[in-house]
């Protein structure tokens, strides 16, 4: 990988619910408490309009050969739903292959699958584990909410790397529609930053683990993750993701988050113009 391509790579990701601001807390100031804190977290993920461009290398299993994809992801969020359509930009043999994704509030989510040169299909609530373009990321990982769910508790400290963080553990209420029972999240409260998160089901197994690898300031200023690795189930296969471009300042015709919209590739506009 030459220079600039790597240099291309490092700003980072903000999948959805990842982007987090950079404080720094005040030494003298009260421990903030597990409502707090996941308000806080949920008031930046919820930030509008955003349009990233990032890589995805794929090793399933740990170990075997690697494939690559370059992504871009269009998102809209609020306090009430999310939008997300995701679009192969490379290799040239996957280009155009294309997920959309939309939840509401207390409902579960859906979408479409479009995979070139026709093929559209729907995405129910049952498919939302399923994996993104074979990734070990799923579905639901791109739109799910669990800062705003209802049951937000502290489940200890820890240290990630060295960092100390509060552990916040995150329960969906009972008119929460989410295929996960429960997530808990690493957070280095002096960045307000996630290091790791655990996504467990009904049963107590770990479904996923994300991991910050290296953090990156975004285009308002932010600390958020540049990379990160991302493990399924069994811990057998690993997704590495590097954020390479993220814009807020941007707009969205109603119509870019439709399946019509997904079977032609677009950047969006700058909010400013």
């Amino acid at each position: 990988m030459d220079y600039a391509f790597s240099k291309f790579l490092r700003v980072a990701l903000a999948v959805l619910f990842l982007a987090l601001p950079a404080r720094s807390a005040d030494p003298e100031s009260p421990p903030i408490s597990a409502e707090e804190l996941a308000a806080r977290l949920s008031a930046v993920q919820q930030d509008g309009n955003s349009y990233v461009r990032l890589r995805m290398e794929i090793q399933q299993p740990s170990g075997s050969a690697k494939s690559a994809l370059q992504v871009q992801i269009k998102s809209r969020r609020t306090k009430t739903s999310v939008d997300v359509v995701c679009q192969i930009l490379w290799p040239k043999e996957r280009k155009g292959e294309a997920v959309l994704l939309r939840k509401a509030k207390d409902q579960f989510a859906g979408g479409s699958i479009f995979v070139p040169p026709d093929s559209v299909r729907s995405l129910s609530a049952a498919q939302m584990t399923e994996p993104l373009f074979g990734s070990d990321l799923s579905y639901e990982d791109l739109v799910d909410a669990f800062f705003s769910w209802e049951h937000q508790t502290l489940a200890g400290s820890g240290e990630i790397d060295g960092t100390p963080c509060a552990i916040l553990e995150s329960k969906p209420g009972k008119t929460v529609r989410s295929p996960y029972s429960s997530v808990r999240t690493w957070v280095d409260t002096r960045r307000l930053l996630p290091l790791r998160i655990e996504k467990r089901l009904n049963s107590g197994q770990t479904a996923r683990r994300i991991e910050t690898i290296n953090a990156a300031t975004d285009d308002l200023g932010r600390k958020i993750p540049a990379s990160m690795a991302v493990r399924g189930p069994q811990g057998t296969s690993v997704t590495m993701i590097d954020g390479s471009r993220i814009k807020h300042d941007v707009s969205y015709d109603e119509d870019q988050f439709t399946p019509k919209a997904i079977r032609e590739i677009t950047v969006p506009h700058s909010g400013s113009e």
